[in-house]
């Protein structure tokens, strides 16, 4: 469903992203891994439209995207929970939800029960501010934002950063349930190995803005992947 040609991108003077190609597919997790600073955001943002690329092109679904602003890859069913949630303190979980209606149809703007069968925290504080949840609660309802949209594919950026263990394994359940289904392609960035380990059908390593390992779950077992990719 998506592909990403031998991409390019800098910002300024500094390239942060060298020749990169990766691909995504509906009923698979493809996690990009690596160490702080190695290009993971960079790539991320490219593909959700957050940054221009240089040269090498973003195909998804049989159309080239490289040249469409962010609202239009959403539009065509790209979803993106960024690194730092990026959650809007002052409205309340409803209203943040609401906000993925945006690039919906009218008859289509509505916030599924999947959602809350997922995340039932969000469903007991539709009424609080976004800003009063804790940091598990917050990185749940940017994903049920996300959710909303209806997405074909879904770009999660550390979706565990910060978060405690036992929201780490809700995340991980609704990931794989999602999975599943086998109509969204998910790509996943993390520094957690063993939540990628257990989720991971394809992967990718970074380092200093290039793809340097990638495989299925058979090479992600090997004890090679883990030492590149941990601090």
């Amino acid at each position: 469903m998506l592909s990403v040609e031998n991409i390019d991108l800098s910002y300024g003077a500094g390239k942060a992203l060298r020749g990169v190609s990766l691909d995504a597919k509906a009923g698979q997790i493809t996690c990009v891994l690596g160490r702080n600073g190695v290009g993971k955001t960079s790539l991320m943002r490219a593909v959700v439209g957050r940054h221009p690329i240089q040269s090498g092109k973003i195909v998804w679904e049989d159309a080239d995207i490289s040249k469409l602003a962010p609202y239009e890859r959403c539009r065509r069913g790209i979803a993106f929970v960024p690194q730092g949630r990026e959650i809007f303190p002052l409205l309340t979980v409803r209203e943040n939800l609401e906000t993925g209606f945006a690039p919906l149809k009218g008859g289509d703007r509505k916030i599924s029960d999947e959602i809350f069968t997922l995340f039932p925290v969000l469903k007991t504080m539709l009424h609080r501010r976004g800003g009063d949840l804790s940091g598990g609660q917050q990185q749940q309802l940017a994903i049920g934002r996300a959710l909303v949209t209806k997405p074909r594919l879904l770009v999660l950026d550390e979706p565990t950063e910060g978060i405690q263990p036992s929201v780490i394994k809700d995340i991980g359940r609704a990931i794989s349930y999602l999975r599943n289904k086998g109509e969204m392609a998910i790509i996943l960035v993390e520094q957690y190995f063993d939540f990628a380990r257990e989720l991971a059908d394809r992967f990718a390593v970074m380092e200093r803005g290039s793809i340097v390992m990638s495989g299925g779950q058979v090479e992600l077992q090997s004890p090679d992947v883990r030492q590149r990719v941990s601090v």
